[in-house]
């Protein structure tokens, strides 16, 4: 099959023809030039408005395209631009359906370098296709932007919100999800932490119309969140999950053993609680079989640390409710238990229920349907990938790289897809 044949296959240009094919053969760098020639009494578009005109002149001397290697061979499209003379915007320069503007990458290659940088990272994906770091970088700009401008916010039914940080100095950015059953995506990536990041997300890129759809919000106990949600999105439920609260809990747990561990040492007494904190954390199916050996061991003393561990196993049955109603009902029970067991931490994290009850038992009023986890399991891929890039070198490009790998973002369609 002739190299002309299989291009008119994959990469069929309306208005153009492939011409010459010639393999300029070097001692270090072969490429093989594929001449693209306008088909016969084709009339130019111009650049600038779009429509078709007719030829003014060529340019002195044609330009080059890269397109996708063959055999590990560069191949480029070479073409002698034709200028316009367009009534409306005057003499412009052509514009051609394989490239934009004055990038020297054919579209189909900047889709295809932007997909091999899902899968890898941006410098191996340079280093296997032989470009420069910087045109990977664009290819993903170029495919970010254009699935940005054709994405479809309608319909969205869930938010998740939450922060990562992603440089030292406590530096952190706000990230906005999509978690209902339609889709999971990442919508929103913000620079800071701050109410105004967040409020201008709602009110400039979602719009009125779009939050007002909203149903269920599920965020973190930050009082600025909560406020803004309550503020800019009026009809929905901000839930508190379980994912958020149980974490709560397992601190106010493991600072009682902690606190007791300090004092059995300074009192004298053996190291009962030595290596027993993930024995007091871990749910008890999750357990090896030492760890269980030993939560048994240490449940056998009177200890504040086993009265804790008890009520963070008896908190468990808060979640099993359906019911609104029956849940408060037990909270409130589980609440008078807590606060009359003489542990600090653990009549705060009682302190810190009471203040957010309403939007706890949101939880169930949403049915039980939505949870931060979704949103805990995408921040997770958003740490593995920053890691796996060892950290990016501004904001802005890692904003682009995190909407490529999470957005679920509409791409360019071509005749070929090939990869």
């Amino acid at each position: 099959m002739k190299i002309k044949t299989l291009l008119n296959r994959v990469h069929q240009i309306k208005g153009f023809v492939y011409a010459k094919i010639k393999m300029i053969a070097g001692p270090e760098d072969p490429r093989i030039i594929a001449e693209v020639q306008p088909r016969r009494g084709s009339k130019p578009v111009c650049s600038g408005c779009g429509k078709r005109s007719a030829g003014y002149d060529h340019m002195p001397t044609p330009r080059q395209f890269e397109f996708i290697a063959m055999f590990n061979i560069p191949v480029f499209l070479e073409y002698t631009m034709r200028r316009v003379d367009c009534p409306d915007c005057g003499v412009k320069v052509e514009r051609v359906p394989w490239a934009d503007g004055k990038h020297t990458c054919c579209n189909v290659f900047r889709h295809f370098l932007a997909t091999w940088a899902k899968r890898i990272s941006w410098k191996e994906t340079a280093e296997c296709f032989h470009v420069k770091w910087d045109t990977v970088r664009r290819s993903v700009e170029w495919v970010v932007a254009y699935g940005l401008e054709n994405r479809s916010l309608e319909g969205i039914e869930a938010l998740g919100v939450d922060e990562v940080a992603y440089s030292k100095g406590h530096k952190y950015m706000t990230l906005v999800y999509q978690i209902d059953a339609k889709q999971k995506r990442l919508i929103g990536v913000l620079r800071e932490r701050t109410k105004k990041t967040l409020k201008d997300f709602f009110t400039d890129e979602l719009g009125a119309n779009i939050c007002a759809q909203v149903k269920v919000v599920c965020s973190d106990m930050w009082k600025p969140y909560l406020k803004i949600i309550a503020e800019c999105l009026p009809n929905a439920l901000n839930v508190l999950d379980r994912f958020h609260i149980v974490k709560k809990l397992g601190e106010a747990v493991d600072q009682v053993r902690r606190e007791e561990t300090k004092q059995l040492h300074a009192d004298g007494y053996e190291p009962v609680l030595s290596n027993s904190r993930y024995c007091f954390l871990k749910r008890s199916e999750n357990l090896s079989d030492k760890q269980d050996l030993k939560l048994n061991e240490v449940l056998q003393y009177d200890l504040k640390s086993v009265r804790a561990y008890y009520l963070k196993e008896s908190f468990d049955a808060f979640w099993h409710y359906n019911s609104p109603q029956w849940a408060s009902w037990y909270l409130k029970k589980w609440c008078t238990r807590a606060m009359r067991s003489r542990l600090e931490p653990m009549k705060k994290f009682v302190r810190t229920l009471r203040n957010h009850e309403e939007l706890l038992m949101n939880y169930f009023k949403a049915g039980k349907g939505y949870s931060s986890g979704i949103v805990e399991g995408l921040n997770l891929k958003i740490n593995l990938g920053i890691r796996k890039a060892y950290g990016y070198r501004s904001f802005d490009i890692m904003k682009v790289a995190l909407l490529h790998q999470l957005g679920d973002l509409p791409e360019p369609e071509f005749t070929h897809r090939f990869c």
